[in-house]
């Protein structure tokens, strides 16, 4: 098994976001040392939000959400969410319909997947369910050191 630090991860984020025909996406691993997801790929998302994004407290933000309650995390349209779990600055991606799930290693939380697109859009259940195994997938590989 190859360090984690050499895993191809901006190919696999790139193949992931083609699957489900997206246009940006976010892998992030869990620092257990401070409780924050950082930042290991990225995909489409504008220059003005990367100090925002590499390092995200579990339990802010759709990434953050997802980590905490390790279950999938939805918005149809982020643009126009009014739930105050997307933080202000993510509608500077201009995504709409987004997708993050928790990278689980059994129980254990690895890190967090996330994907988006520009239009509103609904992930459908089996959707959701595909991008959980493929999270699942990369776990071990993921796993925080």
């Amino acid at each position: 098994m190859s360090s984690s630090a050499d895993f191809p991860w901006a190919d696999f984020l790139s193949r992931t976001i083609a699957d489900f025909h997206c246009t940006t996406g976010t892998l992030h691993r869990l620092d257990p040392s401070d409780k924050h997801l950082k930042l290991v790929a990225h995909q489409g998302i504008p220059e003005a939000l990367m100090p925002i994004i590499q390092s995200i407290p579990v339990g802010k933000g759709i990434a953050g959400v997802a980590a905490e309650r390790q279950e999938p995390v939805e918005m149809c349209n982020l643009q126009t969410d009014t739930s105050g779990v997307a933080k202000p600055g993510a509608k500077q991606t201009q995504v709409q319909g987004t997708l993050a799930v928790p990278v689980l290693d059994g129980t254990r939380l690895c890190g967090t997947l996330g994907i988006g697109k520009l239009e509103p859009y609904d992930f459908t259940a089996e959707e959701k369910e595909r991008l959980i195994q493929i999270a699942r997938g990369i776990a071990p590989e993921l796993l925080p050191g």
